[in-house]
């Protein structure tokens, strides 16, 4: 734990790094601060700081510079974040403007985001944020093979082949067919497995074959994301060189960007902060993530969020995100002829 001084320089180490992008002097801290301090408390203080692990000093007589524990502290430090009214109207106002479709305000939403905050800004199409079992068929195709037609709500069909260690007839498969039917209708794969039901050996099989055909298409993403934004971080001090985002872009060119920066638990309603080397991925180390889901739970769930380096504005940044997350769930609410609640608007922090 730091003390309130403590966390104030640091703090202000922070702000001043993100706007200058230049190490941070102790004379700067002490000239700028609110803390009426001397220039040798502030270097005590920073000692300190750097003893553990907040900032970094890239050389013995140079300033210094947040370490991605110093970021954490410094966002989590951040309270009572909103957008400033005159950009609230702005957003919606430019909303107001595009055909009531979802993929002109996905475009619009990604344009807005990269243009606001000046770095990468992803946008995904909303989807189901779990499939649910509709029907299940039970074709007997030779001995012990069988074919699973499973169908799930929204039109999706999937197939898959199933060897049994016995034969199986067809009016034997037609039955559990029906009782499969009866009993998870309507379920996700969770739910299926939560159900504690007296199986066959053979229901067993097919119920584990059910689940791991929902879980694939829980985990496959429909169609590319919108990303805008390249042009903003291609000029930030951090990629003048260029080096530095190579292996990002060749991310985005696999079309495996989006699986690398969305967490594995990305709560609903909570802009998230990943930072650094905090997120697992090494081509993300000198990157932050600002994500957040949005739309309508049980219903249909995008993300919406910003990749750029960690010498972030962070306040602006998650303000942001926050806000479109809330305008593009609030669209989608009225798409499904869904009355908006709180329940659907993210928490900016």
């Amino acid at each position: 734990m730091l003390s309130e001084r403590t966390g104030q320089i640091l703090n202000s180490i922070v702000k001043q790094y993100i706007v200058r992008a230049v190490p941070v002097p102790s004379q700067t801290i002490a000239r700028v601060s609110s803390i009426r301090v001397s220039s040798a408390t502030v270097r005590n203080e920073m000692a300190h700081l750097e003893q553990e692990g907040y900032i970094i000093r890239p050389h013995t007589s140079a300033g210094s510079i947040p370490s991605d524990k110093g970021y954490r502290y410094y966002v989590e430090s951040l309270e009572d974040l909103y957008l400033p009214p005159a950009e609230q109207r702005m957003i919606s106002h430019l909303f107001h403007q595009v055909e009531s479709e979802v993929a002109e305000w996905l475009s619009l939403a990604a344009t807005l985001l990269a243009q606001m905050v000046q770095n990468v800004a992803i946008v995904t199409v909303p989807k189901p944020s779990a499939s649910k079992f509709k029907h299940l068929e039970l074709v007997a195709l030779q001995d012990s093979v069988a074919l699973i037609v499973l169908v799930l709500h929204g039109a999706k069909l999937k197939q898959r082949l199933i060897n049994f260690d016995r034969v199986v007839p067809q009016n034997e498969l037609t039955r559990i067919a029906n009782r499969l039917n009866g009993e998870y209708a309507d379920l996700t794969s969770q739910q299926i497995t939560a159900r504690e039901l007296v199986l066959t050996p053979a229901e067993q099989e097919v119920t584990h074959y059910l689940r791991e055909m929902m879980q694939s298409e829980d985990e496959e993403e429909y169609e590319e994301p919108y990303l805008d934004g390249w042009h903003f971080m291609l000029s930030q001090p951090e990629f003048v060189q260029g080096r530095h985002i190579l292996s990002l872009m060749e991310l985005a060119e696999q079309r495996s960007l989006l699986k690398n920066i969305v967490p594995e638990r990305l709560e609903g309603k909570r802009v998230q902060v990943i930072i650094g080397k905090e997120n697992k991925d090494k081509a993300f180390h000198n990157y932050s993530i600002v994500i957040s889901r949005y739309g309508i739970p049980e219903e249909a769930v995008g993300t919406v969020g910003v990749v750029g380096p960690t010498r972030m504005p962070y306040a602006h940044t998650i303000s942001t995100v926050g806000y479109l997350s809330l305008v593009l769930s609030q669209l989608m609410a009225g798409l499904y002829g869904r009355d908006f609640t709180s329940e659907l608007a993210p928490n900016s922090n």
